[in-house]
């Protein structure tokens, strides 16, 4: 495809993290009833591949672990660059968190920003407790340091599609994660003022 660099992380190497990372949060947050909240749109392929291995885990326990799934929707980019202004779309009634176990599942982690925002929103809601699950942290001079509770790949300073991550709106129907090329980019740009 013109619009991209190279294929970055296929899609078997994706899944098999996915089960790791599963197995780990089973490990730590087991025991307890977890509220997954998938942060749209770019994390709901991870969401749904995440959740699918944990239920497969949770059945072949001897306890059960309850799971409730809710979602929200923060934007914060325009075009590849992160605006650094995070608006809450949808999904923003956070009460029923209070006391909750609740496990954030997101695509990428760029500066950290957005999560720690979000973080700070949530704590007012006095869940129980709150862990974060991130595919993606880019490795980035502007980061603020947030780092999540469980990472599947770290990455470097790269624009990266495929997977349900977009650039736009476009390329999330990928099943592999790529780097988009600057042709891409220029193709695909919107105007965002």
């Amino acid at each position: 495809m013109d619009d991209l660099d190279r294929v970055f992380i296929p899609h078997g190497l994706i899944m098999d993290r996915t089960e790791r990372l599963a197995r780990d949060i089973l490990k730590d947050m087991g025991g307890h009833h977890i509220v997954a909240l998938c942060v749209l749109k770019g994390g709901y392929k991870f969401f749904a591949d995440l959740l699918d291995f944990i239920k497969a885990l949770n059945r072949n326990t001897e306890q059960s672990i309850p799971l409730t799934v809710d979602f929200i929707r923060l934007k914060s980019y325009c075009n590849d660059q992160s605006t650094g202004q995070i608006r809450v779309i949808g999904g923003d009634d956070f009460g029923t968190l209070t006391g909750k176990n609740v496990l954030i599942v997101e695509d990428i982690i760029d500066t950290g920003r957005t999560m720690q925002t979000l973080l700070s929103m949530l704590k007012d809601y006095k869940p129980n407790m709150v862990k974060v699950a991130s595919l993606l942290v880019k490795r980035t001079p502007r980061s603020v340091g947030y780092r999540p509770d469980y990472i599947g790949f770290e990455i470097p300073d790269e624009f990266v599609v495929g997977y349900a991550l977009d650039y736009n709106e476009y390329f999330r129907d990928l099943n592999h994660i790529c780097v988009i090329n600057n042709h891409g980019k220029e193709k695909y740009k919107n105007n965002c003022a």
